[in-house]
C-alpha cells in the first residue's frame, strides 16, 4: 500500500485547520467560567504595531461569550450576552446584574441576544435598539429588533418593531447589527439563515439590509416599495451572513461586511436596490471544500462586485471606523474584529480604497466579536469567549 507523502499530510492537516477555524465561529454559548467582574488588578501591557506602540488593558471579564458593546456618554458601556442578557459595564469595569426587560431570545447555535446601539438621540430619549433571534411556533426563529427605553435596573415601553420573515427552521446566519443615517433611519443587517437561495428572493426578508424609519415604520423612498412581489423593507440583497455595519464618518457612506463560506469575507458599500450576489456569486466554496451548487463565479451582470474581498476568511464581525484625528498615525482607519483568524483587523483607507492591510493583538489570540470607537478615542472590543472580555485599546500618539 502506498503511503501518502509528507506534503500530502501536512496539507490536509493545514486544510482541516483552516475550516476548523472557520466553523469555530459558530460556537455555542456556554455558562461563564468566572463572575463578570473589574479587571482593575491586571495592568496595561504595550503591544507594538506599524504605527507605533500602544496599550491594551482589561476592562472588564468573565462575560459570557459577549456579542456587542456601546459605549455611553458617561464613560460605561452595554453589552450584550449571547445567552440573552443585557449588563451594564461602568467606567471603571464594574458589572451589572442583568438588566430586566430583555425580549426571549432563542440561545441555540449562532442566535440569543445580538446587537445593542443607541438611538441618535440618546441623551434626551434613553432609546436603546436591540437584535436577537427570535423564537416562533414549532422551532422556528428569526432575526428581530426591538427598540427599549433604558432605565438603572432594566428596560421598559419594549416594542418590537421588525420581525425576519418568514421565520425558518436553522440556527446559524441571523446577522446583526444596527446602523443609523442621522436621518430618521435605521439600517438592519441580517443573514440568510443558511437557506442560501432566499438571498435572492425579494418576497423574503433573509440575506436582505432592511431600511426602516425609527419607528420601525418603512419609509416611503425605500426601492421596492410598490413592487409586486417583493418586501418593501428591503434596502438591498443577496448578502449572506452581514455582522458588521456602520457609516463612514467624512462620507455618509454606510459600509457592511459579511462572511463569506469558507473564503470570500466580503466588504461592500449598500447601494438601493443592488444586488449583491450571494450565492450566485462568491469567491468562496463549501466548507467541505465542495462549490457552492448555485455559484457560477465571482462575477456576473446585473449582480454588484464586493468592494474588498478577503479570499481566506477571517470570520469578519464588528466594523468601527477611526476618523476626525488629522496626524493620528490611525487617522483614516476602518476597524474589523476577526472571529476565525483570532485578532483585530486595521485597514488604511484612502477616500473608499483599501490602501493597506494591518492585523493587531495576534498574540493575544481571542475571537474578537465587536469593535467600537468611543468619544475617548480609544478602541473597545469584545471577545467571544467563555471568559468573554472588555478590552481597551490606546491607539499611538505618534
Amino acid at each position: 500500500m502506498r503511503l501518502p507523502s509528507r506534503t500530502a499530510t501536512v496539507s490536509a492537516l493545514a486544510s482541516a485547520l483552516t475550516v476548523a477555524a472557520l466553523l469555530s465561529a459558530c460556537k455555542p454559548a456556554q455558562e461563564p467560567a468566572a463572575t463578570p467582574g473589574p479587571a482593575t488588578a491586571e495592568p496595561a501591557r504595550t503591544v507594538s504595531s506599524e504605527k507605533g506602540d500602544l496599550q491594551l488593558s482589561v476592562v472588564a471579564r468573565g462575560l459570557s461569550h459577549p456579542w456587542a458593546l456601546a459605549p455611553l456618554p458617561d464613560g460605561g458601556f452595554l453589552v450584550t450576552e449571547r445567552g440573552g442578557n443585557l449588563r451594564h459595564v461602568a467606567a471603571d469595569g464594574s458589572v451589572s446584574a442583568p438588566l430586566a426587560g430583555v425580549p426571549t431570545v432563542v440561545a441555540r447555535g449562532q442566535g440569543g441576544l445580538l446587537d445593542v446601539a443607541l438611538a441618535p438621540d440618546f441623551a434626551q430619549s434613553r432609546r436603546i435598539y436591540l437584535s436577537y433571534a427570535e423564537p416562533g411556533d414549532g422551532g422556528v426563529s428569526g432575526t428581530a429588533a426591538a427598540y427599549a427605553t433604558l432605565g438603572d435596573t432594566g428596560l421598559s415601553d419594549v416594542t418590537v418593531f421588525y420581525r425576519q420573515e418568514p421565520k425558518v427552521n436553522a440556527e446559524n446566519h441571523y446577522g446583526s447589527r444596527f446602523a443609523f443615517d442621522n436621518q430618521g433611519h435605521v439600517f438592519i443587517s441580517q443573514g440568510e439563515r443558511t437557506m442560501r437561495t432566499m438571498s435572492q428572493e425579494l418576497d423574503k426578508l433573509q440575506g436582505k439590509l432592511v431600511r426602516l424609519n425609527l419607528d420601525g415604520s418603512v419609509p416611503e423612498d425605500n426601492p421596492f416599495v410598490g413592487q409586486a412581489g417583493a418586501r418593501p423593507e428591503i434596502w438591498s440583497y443577496g448578502h449572506r451572513n452581514s455582522q458588521g455595519l456602520a457609516f463612514d464618518p467624512r462620507t455618509g457612506k454606510l459600509w457592511e461586511v459579511e462572511h463569506g463560506p469558507r473564503g470570500g469575507d466580503e466588504i461592500n458599500l449598500p447601494q438601493p436596490g443592488a444586488n449583491y450576489g450571494w450565492p450566485v456569486v462568491t469567491h468562496g466554496i463549501n466548507y467541505s471544500g465542495q462549490p457552492i451548487p448555485e455559484a457560477v463565479g465571482k462575477e456576473k451582470e446585473g449582480m454588484a462586485p464586493a468592494h474588498h474581498v478577503f479570499e481566506v476568511s477571517p470570520g469578519l464581525s464588528g466594523m468601527a471606523f477611526y476618523t476626525g484625528q488629522p496626524g493620528k498615525p490611525w487617522n483614516d482607519s476602518l476597524f474589523l474584529g476577526a472571529l476565525a483568524q483570532r485578532n483585530l483587523i486595521r485597514l488604511q483607507l484612502e477616500g473608499d480604497r483599501v490602501v493597506g492591510e494591518e492585523r493587531l493583538l495576534q498574540d493575544v489570540g481571542e475571537r474578537i466579536r465587536d469593535v467600537r470607537v468611543a468619544a475617548d478615542g480609544n478602541v473597545y472590543l469584545v471577545t467571544d469567549e467563555e471568559d468573554g472580555k472588555l478590552l481597551k485599546l490606546v491607539p499611538p500618539q505618534g
